[in-house]
């Protein structure tokens, strides 16, 4: 998929089309997930801090990821590939590995090519958004075809064509070669497909070692006979959060592992695994980062188990000078659980106290009177609903106030609104569908994207009302 978080929210909020928009954290630590062709314009790239990337791009939409409408858009495409072959390798929510064979296209030019532009024209008629196809006769080429073929395009690459294609190409085109690979190649000389494959397996054995020199001269030649692989199991299950400030509270850094514990345990059930080592992950404020695990008895996924495991671990870590990062994983991964008898009983007591701690939320009642909980921050990027003006995304927030843009993905540019942030009439929302939604719940096959040419007079937001994000 083509700038795959971005394309998606200028897909979901029309006013943003055409527009730089970066996806990532916004705080002053956060990471750029996604920046769309427009923002890339400017120099900003995914992996760029945050911080950087609004020096390069200050009039940029700078949104927090919802990955639960990405999540959506993933499935439909995702639902595309095994149409077209039973062999399917995710690597990531966008991208992905597809054996045609398998799916008995014949190995010609013309046929895969046909498949190509239809999965093209089917990607777009069911997201709305566009992808790039690379075809070739092996997982690494066809993955360099298909970054050649960005943005919203196709390549093929020719049997016998290989080495011609790869030879100009910086080393680090090569999977497998990262930062220390190629400095070890540059020191003897080496910068280019052409010269790896020109420097011999003998000599790529000697600088690298046996299993990666071989592997790396092969690839120079083209060659590559990694298979796709349907089902990629996964050896680990982990989260992990940066906090913009150092945590140096040792109660607050407690919580924060908690927290990632209980969100651990809600990723190991949704892949319907459970797992016998508890990881911690540890960054301090200077960088030098540690880990620490402990395996138990046998593999769980009970919550208390888990957080138990956790906070053992943390009381082993010194913490007093500030810490920048924090992860709780789970690794040897098992189809079924060894139940812990007293596991239920510590959780639901903990839980207990947990409910007595626990703060009144603030804002207003929902239905029979519970308290409805609001955000501690109103994100910028984050689906809202109001009362009175419908759906809408939040665009900024400050000084006691939140600035609203209602629009959805099948209308004009929306006009802005900006509210109190404790009004009752405002609470969070649910990411609209890009394709098959429509006002009043009408259905619409075709895409989100509004031709500008479409777009009504007067509905840019009225001077004043607007708040930035930035």
């Amino acid at each position: 998929m083509d700038a795959f978080y971005a394309s998606a929210e200028q897909a979901a909020k029309p006013s943003l089309r055409g527009k730089p928009v970066v996806v990532g954290g916004i705080g002053p630590r956060g990471v750029v997930a996604t920046a769309s062709y427009e923002a890339r314009v400017f120099g900003v790239r995914s992996a760029m801090p945050t911080a950087q990337a609004r020096r390069l791009c200050p009039n940029a939409a700078y949104l927090s990821p919802r990955f639960t409408l990405y999540r959506q858009v993933s499935e439909a495409v995702m639902e595309l590939l095994h149409e077209l072959s039973p062999l399917v390798e995710p690597l990531s929510l966008d991208e992905a590995f597809v054996d045609l064979e398998a799916g008995g296209v014949p190995a010609e030019t013309a046929a895969v090519r046909a498949v190509g532009e239809k999965l093209r024209r089917d990607i777009r008629s069911a997201t709305g958004l566009t992808g790039s196809v690379g075809l070739a006769g092996a997982k690494m080429l066809a993955k360099i075809a298909s970054e050649a073929a960005k943005p919203n395009g196709l390549v093929v690459i020719e049997p016998g064509t290989e080495r011609e294609l790869l030879g100009p190409m910086t080393v680090r085109t090569l999977p497998g070669v990262g930062p220390a690979t190629a400095e070890t190649l540059r020191r003897a000389g080496i910068h280019t497909v052409a010269e790896t494959a020109e420097a011999g397996e003998a000599e790529l054995v000697r600088l690298l070692g046996k299993a990666h020199g071989a592997g790396l001269y092969a690839m120079a030649l083209g060659r590559d006979d990694r298979p796709v692989v349907a089902e990629r199991d996964a050896k680990s299950i982990s989260v992990e959060d940066t906090f913009e400030v150092d945590l140096t509270d040792r109660t607050r850094v407690r919580t924060e592992v908690l927290r990632l514990a209980d969100r651990c345990v809600q990723r190991l059930r949704a892949a319907g695994r459970s797992g016998r080592t508890v990881v911690i992950k540890v960054r301090n404020y200077d960088f030098s980062t540690l880990t620490r695990s402990e395996t138990l008895r046998g593999p769980t996924d009970d919550p208390g188990v888990i957080r138990e495991a956790a906070v053992r671990l943390l009381e082993a870590v010194d913490t007093t000078g500030g810490v920048r990062l924090l992860g709780v994983g789970v690794s040897g991964l098992a189809d079924f659980t060894q139940e812990d008898l007293f596991a239920q009983l510590a959780t639901e007591r903990e839980a207990e106290e947990l409910a007595k701690a626990a703060p009144e939320p603030a804002g207003g009642t929902g239905e029979g009177g519970e308290p409805e909980e609001r955000p501690r921050r109103w994100h910028p990027g984050l689906d809202v609903v109001h009362e009175e003006y419908g759906a809408g995304w939040v665009q900024g927030s400050g000084v006691g106030r939140v600035t609203v843009r209602f629009e959805t993905p099948w209308s004009a540019p929306g006009r802005v609104r900006t509210f109190a942030v404790g009004d009752p009439a405002l609470r969070p929302g649910e990411p609209l569908p890009l394709v098959g939604g429509g006002p009043e719940g009408t259905q619409s096959s075709e895409p989100a994207i509004l031709p500008k040419s479409l777009s009504p007079e007067g509905s840019e937001p009225v001077p004043g009302e607007e708040m930035s994000s930035r």
